[in-house]
């Protein structure tokens, strides 16, 4: 089967499963080899998936999209490239328009456009004034031409509202949803739905926790190879510990088991079941798993495999709160192990 796409403004469509970025930034993983990386896009853009995801502090990332599209120009045609603007938590009481409009610029020229397709935007504390103010410039540089749609990411409900009533022009929430991370059914989802912003999630594999090397086997312990299992693992202990999690993933084992398919691909396709969400992102370093989750086009989920894994969901006992509540608490468990100052780092000059 084909893969699937979903419009999301007019004129303007995306493959459902899109190519994460920050798992080949340099400040999560120093194992990716450049050039291998820039290939491997081809590959996705090839099967189908051609919506990357990337973000102004994924450090190297913009530059290896814009590398790629600058090998591969006829593929390039295809991709849609979706960045973030995230000024440094240390930066925003000093952001000023001027700021805004050096980092759009950065990322045009790193990508080596004229216009950014999405821009997705982030503000680490609202205890300092600027949030909204910020976003209204970026809808100054969408109606210059900069910028062609304009999103959100990890922001609560009434923040996100705050956005919204302002007059900004919300396409796309960006926000972690996962069978283990239920946070956006409490408010969120249904809000994005009434007022027309479609879902991006992240967050369906768990770094890769949701995969059948970790079925049955001890709970996972620190020193962890990246960040994500450090995060996600974070996100396991508030669904309901370890136990519960590998009850989980003997349910989707059994239930892949019936599709003929990975239990990590049961759990895609209910994220891209759930209502409101367009699409998913899937980080990858390489195309090792691209056959793998191609396969989530293939299959449909009946009454019974759902009712399976909501037997599983109906014992959690978190993640509790709005959407990265808990992450944006600098002093929580969640929250200590964020980076926020990654933005300035990406003024160095990168290969290309």
């Amino acid at each position: 089967m084909s893969v699937e796409r979903k419009v999301i403004a007019p004129a303007y469509s995306i493959s459902r499963l899109l190519k994460g970025g920050w798992q080949l930034s340099s400040g999560h993983n120093e194992s990716v080899e450049r050039q291998k990386g820039i290939a491997d896009m081809a590959a996705f853009v090839e099967a189908g998936i051609t919506s990357f995801d990337c973000a102004d502090h994924y450090l190297g990332v913009e530059q290896m999209i814009g590398d790629f599209c600058r090998a591969y120009p006829s593929l390039a045609k295809q991709v849609q490239v979706h960045t973030k603007y995230v000024p440094d938590f240390d930066a925003l009481a000093r952001t000023k328009r001027e700021d805004v409009v050096r980092i759009i610029d950065r990322s045009l020229m790193r990508l080596g456009v004229e216009r950014l397709d999405l821009v997705q935007f982030f503000w680490w504390d609202w205890t300092v004034p600027g949030a909204v103010d910020t976003a209204l410039v970026l809808k100054d540089l969408q109606s210059a031409g900069k910028i062609h749609l304009l999103g959100v990411t990890n922001f609560t409900t009434p923040q996100l509202r705050q956005f919204v009533d302002a007059g900004v022009p919300i396409v796309v929430n960006q926000l972690q949803y996962s069978l283990v991370d239920a946070r956006p059914e409490r408010e969120q989802r249904d809000y994005c739905i009434n007022n027309g912003i479609a879902l991006l999630t992240y967050g369906h594999l768990l770094g890769g926790f949701m995969g059948e090397a970790w079925l049955g086997q001890p709970e996972a312990q620190e020193p962890f190879t990246n960040r994500s299992l450090r995060k996600y693992k974070l996100i396991i202990e508030d669904f309901g510990g370890w136990a519960l999690f590998q009850d989980l993933l003997a349910t989707l084992k059994k239930i892949g088991d019936r599709h003929g398919v990975g239990l990590g691909e049961v759990a895609l396709r209910w994220t891209l079941d759930r209502p409101g969400v367009a699409g998913c992102i899937v980080g990858a370093t390489s195309t090792r798993h691209l056959a793998r989750n191609l396969k989530v086009f293939d299959i449909e989920l009946t009454e019974e495999d759902r009712r399976e894994l909501e037997a599983i969901r109906a014992r959690r006992t978190g993640p509790q709160g709005d959407c990265y509540e808990l992450e944006n608490d600098a002093e929580g468990r969640h929250g200590r192990i964020m980076r926020r100052n990654q933005n300035s780092l990406e003024d160095k000059p990168w290969p290309g």
